[in-house]
């Protein structure tokens, strides 16, 4: 489906609409909702849903239940790598390619550094890219050291960076690394950048809020229901295949955690308990993230009413 150029702007006869908020709050049903209704196609920006047989911890809509073609889903094996400099030549291309089937881009994220990779006009340093050797040298020392070794590392080389990092995110200590070797890029300035850049892509922002103590009963409530839906013989099918080499993939919400009761080293409700709470961690930083962002217009999402949220999108547009 996909061209090999990207380019850095792109016309479009009408914007994409994105769909932002945290999980739980909605966004996958409202965006295919909205596509529906605008003869759309929905692209997923969730950096792990991009992954072969991550399916229900990831919350990936299933085929059966799929009105409109969704792109974004399983384009890589788990042990693959990949980065938001890939996912921002894949979205743009799904953007061309639906544009030119005559239809209309509906966002829907997710992961917002992909969203805004996706929109923005962001020029990635070289250190985002997949396959070179300095990402290999680093994925190695990580492997032999450990993760508190690997920020330890960068905090002597860059300290800003490593200020804004936490330890335990070895992917994004990967990526200031490489930044920084390769490009003499700062991580900590690329990232206080971001909030000044302008948009490559056309496109109108909706954002979904949930009351937060109603959106940890939806969390808690989605996590049981995973459980139920298999998400333990998902897991260990993954084990099976080498899932817990793959650098990345390995570290999703609801797949480390299962993968750490398979080993023995915790229960299988500890193991749930452990994905409730780190799901409401990341649902607070998915808040965060776009809190400020003066394009969000923000539609109530309490009543879980798919069709009431797309009505007023609609009328927004």
């Amino acid at each position: 489906m996909l061209n090999s150029a990207v380019e850095r702007r792109l016309e479009l006869s009408n914007p994409v609409i994105v769909i932002v908020g945290p999980t739980a709050s909605g966004k996958t049903d409202v965006a295919q909702e909205i596509a529906c209704r605008v003869n759309g196609e929905v692209i997923s920006a969730d950096s792990m849903q991009i992954y072969k047989g991550m399916d229900i911890g990831t919350g990936k809509l299933p085929e059966s239940e799929r009105l409109v073609p969704h792109w974004g889903f399983d384009i890589r094996e788990p042990g693959e790598a990949y980065s938001a400099s890939l996912f921002q030549e894949y979205a743009r291309s799904c953007f061309a390619d639906i544009e030119v089937r005559g239809k209309r881009s509906v966002l829907a994220g997710g992961t917002g550094f992909y969203v805004r990779a996706a929109i923005d006009d962001y020029d990635f340093a070289s250190g985002e890219q997949v396959g070179n050797p300095v990402r290999e040298k680093w994925a190695a020392f990580l492997a032999e050291h450990g993760s508190q070794a690997l920020w330890d590392a960068l905090d002597e080389r860059d300290a800003e960076s490593a200020a804004i990092i936490h330890p335990n995110n070895s992917k994004r200590v990967l990526r200031a690394l490489e930044m920084l070797e390769l490009d003499g890029v700062s991580y900590a300035s690329q990232h206080e950048g971001l909030a000044t850049l302008g948009q490559a892509v056309p496109a109108l922002f909706f954002g979904l809020s949930v009351d937060p103590e109603l959106l940890k009963k939806r969390i808690n409530a989605r996590v049981d229901g995973m459980f139920e839906a298999g998400l333990v013989d998902e897991v260990r099918a993954l084990c099976d295949q080498g899932f817990t080499e793959a650098l990345t993939a390995r570290e999703a919400i609801g797949y480390k955690e299962v993968v750490a009761a398979l080993e023995g080293r915790c229960s299988m409700k500890e193991a749930s308990e452990a994905i409730k709470l780190a799901t409401r961690r990341y649902a607070k930083r998915q808040r965060s993230w776009w809190r400020h962002d003066e394009r969000v217009r923000w539609v109530a999402a309490d009543d879980g009413d798919v069709a009431r949220m797309a009505d007023e999108i609609q009328q927004l547009l």
